[in-house]
Protein backbone atom coordinates (compact mmCIF):
# COMPACT_ATOMS: atom_id res chain seq x y z
CA UNK A 1 0.00 0.00 0.00
CA UNK A 2 1.11 3.57 -0.85
CA UNK A 3 1.22 6.20 1.48
CA UNK A 4 2.35 9.72 1.70
CA UNK A 5 6.00 10.60 1.41
CA UNK A 6 6.60 7.31 -0.64
CA UNK A 7 7.54 7.06 -3.96
CA UNK A 8 5.13 5.72 -6.50
CA UNK A 9 5.72 2.78 -8.10
CA UNK A 10 7.97 2.29 -11.18
CA UNK A 11 4.74 1.58 -13.60
CA UNK A 12 3.27 3.30 -16.87
CA UNK A 13 -0.15 3.64 -17.38
CA UNK A 14 -1.65 4.16 -21.30
CA UNK A 15 -4.43 6.72 -21.13
CA UNK A 16 -7.90 6.77 -23.51
CA UNK A 17 -6.61 10.30 -24.95
CA UNK A 18 -2.92 8.28 -26.11
CA UNK A 19 -0.57 8.91 -23.66
CA UNK A 20 1.63 7.51 -21.30
CA UNK A 21 2.40 7.93 -18.40
CA UNK A 22 4.93 7.05 -15.97
CA UNK A 23 3.73 7.29 -12.52
CA UNK A 24 7.27 7.52 -10.81
CA UNK A 25 8.44 10.52 -13.20
CA UNK A 26 5.13 12.34 -14.17
CA UNK A 27 7.04 15.08 -15.33
CA UNK A 28 4.54 17.53 -13.51
CA UNK A 29 1.71 16.79 -10.49
CA UNK A 30 -0.41 14.29 -11.29
CA UNK A 31 -3.78 13.61 -9.65
CA UNK A 32 -4.43 9.67 -10.25
CA UNK A 33 -7.93 8.79 -8.84
CA UNK A 34 -8.92 5.13 -8.33
CA UNK A 35 -13.09 4.14 -8.33
CA UNK A 36 -15.06 1.33 -8.91
CA UNK A 37 -16.81 0.88 -12.27
CA UNK A 38 -17.16 3.30 -15.53
CA UNK A 39 -21.16 4.20 -15.91
CA UNK A 40 -22.27 3.71 -11.90
CA UNK A 41 -23.78 6.57 -9.92
CA UNK A 42 -20.98 7.81 -7.61
CA UNK A 43 -18.40 6.70 -9.98
CA UNK A 44 -20.12 9.15 -12.79
CA UNK A 45 -20.09 11.83 -10.04
CA UNK A 46 -16.69 11.57 -9.77
CA UNK A 47 -15.30 11.33 -13.07
CA UNK A 48 -17.77 14.60 -13.82
CA UNK A 49 -17.18 16.53 -11.26
CA UNK A 50 -13.06 16.03 -12.19
CA UNK A 51 -13.38 17.23 -15.89
CA UNK A 52 -15.68 20.20 -14.26
CA UNK A 53 -12.29 21.45 -12.98
CA UNK A 54 -10.08 20.01 -15.99
CA UNK A 55 -9.29 23.77 -16.87
CA UNK A 56 -8.20 24.96 -13.54
CA UNK A 57 -6.06 21.34 -12.90
CA UNK A 58 -4.49 22.37 -16.68
CA UNK A 59 -3.97 25.68 -15.71
CA UNK A 60 -2.42 24.67 -12.47
CA UNK A 61 -0.47 22.23 -14.76
CA UNK A 62 -1.77 19.22 -12.90
CA UNK A 63 -2.45 15.97 -14.93
CA UNK A 64 -5.61 14.02 -13.94
CA UNK A 65 -6.06 10.69 -14.94
CA UNK A 66 -8.94 8.38 -13.49
CA UNK A 67 -8.25 3.93 -13.18
CA UNK A 68 -10.37 1.42 -13.17
CA UNK A 69 -10.35 -2.08 -14.36
CA UNK A 70 -12.95 -1.47 -16.85
CA UNK A 71 -12.23 -1.84 -20.53
CA UNK A 72 -10.78 0.21 -23.14
CA UNK A 73 -13.97 0.20 -25.10
CA UNK A 74 -16.16 0.60 -21.30
CA UNK A 75 -13.77 3.54 -21.04
CA UNK A 76 -14.74 5.16 -24.71
CA UNK A 77 -18.46 4.40 -24.09
CA UNK A 78 -17.91 6.56 -20.44
CA UNK A 79 -16.25 9.40 -21.72
CA UNK A 80 -18.44 9.91 -24.76
CA UNK A 81 -21.77 9.60 -23.02
CA UNK A 82 -20.82 11.95 -20.04
CA UNK A 83 -18.48 14.31 -22.48
CA UNK A 84 -15.25 13.52 -20.03
CA UNK A 85 -12.65 16.20 -20.27
CA UNK A 86 -10.27 14.07 -18.11
CA UNK A 87 -8.30 10.51 -19.37
CA UNK A 88 -8.71 7.13 -18.01
CA UNK A 89 -6.52 4.18 -17.69
CA UNK A 90 -7.41 0.68 -17.75
CA UNK A 91 -5.38 -1.42 -15.25
CA UNK A 92 -5.55 -5.10 -15.78
CA UNK A 93 -4.27 -5.31 -11.60
CA UNK A 94 -0.83 -3.72 -11.61
CA UNK A 95 -1.44 -0.48 -11.19
CA UNK A 96 -4.56 -1.02 -8.09
CA UNK A 97 -2.29 -3.84 -6.07
CA UNK A 98 0.26 -1.47 -5.95
CA UNK A 99 -1.21 1.68 -4.72
CA UNK A 100 -3.40 -1.14 -2.22
CA UNK A 101 -6.68 0.06 -4.27
CA UNK A 102 -7.92 -3.56 -5.02
CA UNK A 103 -9.28 -4.62 -1.46
CA UNK A 104 -12.46 -6.81 0.07
CA UNK A 105 -15.30 -5.35 0.43
CA UNK A 106 -18.54 -6.62 1.36
CA UNK A 107 -22.37 -5.94 0.33
CA UNK A 108 -25.01 -7.49 2.18
CA UNK A 109 -22.98 -9.69 3.69
CA UNK A 110 -20.78 -11.14 0.86
CA UNK A 111 -17.22 -10.79 0.46
CA UNK A 112 -15.60 -10.18 -2.80
CA UNK A 113 -12.94 -8.21 -4.45
CA UNK A 114 -13.02 -4.77 -5.79
CA UNK A 115 -11.89 -1.20 -6.30
CA UNK A 116 -11.59 0.94 -3.41
CA UNK A 117 -11.96 4.62 -4.14
CA UNK A 118 -9.07 6.34 -3.62
CA UNK A 119 -6.93 9.37 -4.77
CA UNK A 120 -3.06 10.10 -4.90
CA UNK A 121 -1.89 13.48 -5.89
CA UNK A 122 2.04 12.50 -6.81
CA UNK A 123 4.97 15.33 -7.43
CA UNK A 124 7.14 15.80 -10.26
CA UNK A 125 9.57 13.87 -8.57
CA UNK A 126 7.39 10.55 -8.13
CA UNK A 127 6.93 10.64 -4.49
CA UNK A 128 3.01 10.65 -3.13
CA UNK A 129 2.67 14.15 -2.22
CA UNK A 130 -1.13 13.39 -0.51
CA UNK A 131 -3.75 10.39 -0.27
CA UNK A 132 -6.93 10.00 0.29
CA UNK A 133 -8.84 6.79 0.87
CA UNK A 134 -12.07 5.86 1.00
CA UNK A 135 -13.13 8.94 -0.75
CA UNK A 136 -16.54 10.29 -0.64
CA UNK A 137 -17.51 11.40 -3.69
CA UNK A 138 -19.44 15.52 -3.01
CA UNK A 139 -16.61 18.24 -2.73
CA UNK A 140 -13.61 15.63 -3.37
CA UNK A 141 -12.21 17.13 -6.61
CA UNK A 142 -12.38 20.31 -5.35
CA UNK A 143 -10.34 19.76 -2.39
CA UNK A 144 -7.82 18.26 -4.44
CA UNK A 145 -7.67 20.71 -6.70
CA UNK A 146 -7.07 22.93 -3.69
CA UNK A 147 -4.10 20.44 -2.28
CA UNK A 148 -2.64 20.31 -6.03
CA UNK A 149 -2.44 24.16 -6.01
CA UNK A 150 -1.47 24.43 -2.89
CA UNK A 151 -4.74 26.75 -1.90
Amino acid sequence: MIEEGQKAPALKVATTNGETVDLSAPGGKLVLYFYPKDDTSGCTREAQDFSALADDFAAAGVKVVGVSRDSAKSHDKFIAKYDLKVPLAVDEGEVSEAFGTWVEKSMYGRKYMGMERATFLIGADGNVLKAWRKVKVPGHAAAVLAAATGA
